[in-house]
């Protein structure tokens, strides 16, 4: 399974990449807002640091725009900028209109904002490069996201299509792995959420216990 980070900070990124490898980025306006800087200073940090790597970026169009014709123009002009980015579309009506054209026209698209596996669906019918379910909000409302999850990608398997499936708003540990036990492509989360995910308490403790072992039978041995 990819990891994906989900930030707009350039530092975070690439600290990111060589510290656990992620493999691509998604973004959103409320990245954009806590990194102080305006949304096409970000993109062309993007485009300067990452363009002509196989590094994929998800990047999120104004959100105010409602018709599809205005999502397209915005989405073919940013994407025009760099072969890494994947333009991220609403799961609405015209959203769903604007991703099957764009798809049409070439251009990659990751259908975000996905709650039900009916979306779900209908991203992969068109052909969408990524389709992006949401768990994080949907379980803190009371809602399985494992049958959610599971759904989607039986779905996918039924019909092979070739879509990629993005779990996103990720929280902890235990929701990347119950994606992974369910043969998701993707998760993207942010960079405290993986840290976290690597730790555990009896790691740290055992380390202590071998460290007390070894410095009573073998001090002074090997040096």
């Amino acid at each position: 399974m990819k990891f994906f980070l989900d930030s707009a900070k350039l530092d975070e990124i690439k600290f990111a990449m060589d510290a656990i490898g992620i493999e691509g980025v998604t973004t959103n306006p409320k990245h954009v807002k806590v990194t102080g800087k305006t949304f096409h200073e970000i993109i062309r940090e993007f485009v300067d640091e990452f363009d002509g790597m196989p590094f994929p970026i998800s990047v999120e169009i104004n959100p105010h725009l409602s018709s599809s014709e205005e999502m397209e123009d915005a989405a073919s002009k940013i994407a025009a900028l760099s072969d890494n980015f994947c333009i991220k579309i609403p799961c609405t009506e015209q959203g769903l209109l604007a991703a099957k054209n764009l798809v049409e026209s070439g251009i990659k698209v990751n259908l975000t904002l996905v709650f039900s596996a009916s979306q779900a669906l209908q991203g992969g019918r068109i052909g969408c490069t990524y389709v992006s379910p949401f768990i994080g909000w949907q379980e803190s409302s009371g809602v399985r996201i494992s049958r959610f999850i599971n759904d989607i990608i039986m779905i996918y398997d039924n019909y092979m299509f070739n879509t990629e499936i993005i779990v996103a708003a990720v929280r902890d540990g235990r929701q990347i792995v119950e994606a992974a036990t369910m043969g998701a492509d993707i998760v993207t989360a942010g960079l405290p959420v993986y840290m976290k995910s690597f730790f555990h308490p009896f790691t740290n403790e055992g380390l202590k216990i071998f460290q007390d072992a070894w410095d009573e039978t073998e001090i002074g041995k090997w040096e």
